[in-house]
Parts: C-alpha cells; structure tokens; sequence
C-alpha cells in the first residue's frame, strides 16, 4: 500500500528535475512513464493498482502546479513477479515506445533484470516498491534510485527494537528469493549484533499458499520471535495459519515488512500482539494524512467502478437477467 504514496512522491520528483530543465529537450514534447508492477499476484495489493494510481495521481499534481508545456503520458503492465517478462517489458517501452523511465517494480528479481536494461539504453529506472540491498549496494549504477526502503532499513526496524526489548532467540520464516534471503541475512545480523540468537530459519516457495510444515518448524524451534522475511500475500497467510495452528501468542510474530492493507485483510484479532515495520507510515504528518485520504477515496471510487463495470459485463455476457445494467458514475 504505501509503496504507492512514494511512487507519487518519487514519480513527482522526477517530473519537477524535468521542469527545472529546459523544456525544449524534452524528447519529442512528450514524457512517458512506464508503470511496470504486480497487478495480479502476491504483491497486487501492496503495489497493482494502487501504484498506478499514485502515479496517475502524481502526473496531475504536477501538470496542475507546473503546468508544463510537453505532455506527461503513462503506460503500465504486469511483470508477474517474473524478471524475464519484467526485463522484456522494459526493452519493448524503451525501443518501441519511446518510454523515459520505468517506475514501482516491486519483487527483487524483477527490478535488478529492470536495471540492467535502463543501464544498457540509458534509461531512468526509479525503485519503490523492491527492497533488496544489492539494489541500494552493490548493483546500483548511475540511472537507477531506490526509493523508500531496503533490507537494511527494515531489519534495523523490526528486529533491533525487538530484540533490545527482550526477544533474543529468533527463527525466520523466509521467501525463497533474493528479497527473503537478504531480509533473513540483514535481520539475522542485527539481532546477534544486538545480543540475540538465531535459532533456525526455513525457506517457504515464492509465492506461497501453505505453511503449515514450516510453521511447525518455526513452532518446534522453540524461538521467542518468529521473523517473517516475506510480504504482501506471503506474510498476510503465514499469519493466518499461524493463528489457526495456536503459534500466537506463544510466540511472537515479527513482520519485517508489513501495509496497512495486510491489516486490513487480517482483521485485529489475528494480528493483536504482532510487531511489525511498515514501508510508510499514513498518519505521520498532516501532509501523509491528506494525501492518504485522497488516495482512499479515489481508490474506493476506482474499485466501486470496476465493481460495476464487472457487473455489467456478467449481465451482458449471460444474455440472463432481467435487470437493467447498473449506470456507471462518470468522473
């Protein structure tokens, strides 16, 4: 979810460099944006639509503010979590459709395919949504920015404020891909540095359905805190089973990366007792709170649209009911 608040600020932020260029250079009196992310697996909901929406949100505050005089397009599409789609996305905007960056990326693998195509055609790549060091690190290169978080900023937030708090042994339940390995690794660091024990850790397939033989690894580790090196649907069904098996709150779950929105698909009980770090948070300052609402409610406009349309397209298809399709607000 607030991977997308900065996707708006990083996407404005690349806009206001232009501005403050000669607009003249603009390539062909256009900008266009590629939007490349998950809109339909694990990370769907913590980057999908939402980010394109933020990134739609963001070209109209600055077309409105800047009024600039070339024109600002977007183009989006899913990578699947897959780096080789993400890559071969990336290569057709840039050489068929002229595309001047490519923004969100969320999953590790698909963002470090993404950099060495931006690289190789001297593009701007800007990262918001993965959060791997060797992308902050050793494989950053000079067109790409990582924005909002890595590994290392989220271990320093959940694990060393948990374990200078009293929970030293830990076992971590890990995505079994770059990102979950690097969150494990830079987690694991910061609790033995801080006076901790690393009991175990078990990898989980990418993305996850079921969790149960690894919970109950976790569980028979007998760890004070069980770490959850994963994300978005990943996390938010680890927790749920582990509730269903009775883990917590005997131990303590620790969600190294957390939204609003896994909150909200949990519901409070499953979660009661869980510490966690979350990428943004929304209620920090009157400026996060009035964007915040703005994304909502615009977000909740979108979905009750394609609510609609959707039932519409079943009247339609069916050729069954009776009933009139409904009318879509227009905006």
């Amino acid at each position: 979810m607030f991977s997308r608040k900065f996707a708006t600020t990083a996407c404005a932020a690349a806009l206001a460099a232009l501005s403050c260029s000669a607009q003249a250079q603009v390539s062909g009196g256009s900008v266009k944006i590629g939007v490349l992310t998950d809109l339909s697996g694990t990370y769907s909901d913590l980057a999908g639509s939402g980010a394109v929406l933020a990134t739609r949100m963001a070209i109209d505050d600055f077309i409105a503010n800047e009024k600039p005089t070339f024109k600002i397009e977007m183009v989006t599409a899913d990578h699947q979590n897959k780096a080789d789609i993400a890559s071969n996305k990336a290569r057709e905007w840039i050489e068929r459709e002229n595309v001047d960056t490519v923004t969100e990326l969320v999953t590790t693998s698909t963002a470090l395919a993404v950099m060495k195509v931006a690289k190789e055609k001297d593009r701007v790549v800007i990262m918001n949504g993965p959060a791997s060091t060797p992308i902050t690190n050793e494989q950053c290169n000079d067109v790409s920015v990582h924005y909002t978080y890595d590994t290392y900023a989220l271990a320093n937030g959940t694990a060393k404020a948990v374990t200078t708090q009293g929970g030293k042994n830990w076992f971590f339940l890990t995505a079994d891909y770059a990102f979950g390995h690097a969150l494990e690794k830079d987690s694991s660091a910061v609790v033995t540095a801080n006076g901790g024990k690393v009991l175990g850790a078990v990898r989980h397939p990418f993305p996850g359905s079921d969790f149960s033989s690894f919970l109950l690894k976790a569980q028979a580790s007998g760890a004070q805190v069980i770490g959850l090196a994963n994300a978005g649907a990943d996390t938010t069904n680890a927790i749920k089973q582990a509730a269903e098996f009775g883990i917590t709150p005997k131990q303590s779950l620790a969600g190294l990366l957390m939204f609003i929105t896994d909150v909200h698909a949990l519901g409070l009980k499953p979660t009661q007792g869980m510490f966690l770090t979350t990428g943004f948070y929304w209620d920090r300052t009157d400026e996060t709170r009035a964007w915040s609402k703005r994304f909502f409610d615009k977000q909740k406009r979108c979905r009750l649209w394609s609510r609609l349309a959707s039932t519409r397209r079943s009247i339609t298809t069916c050729g069954r009911s009776r009933r009139p399709a409904p009318t879509i607000p227009a905006r």
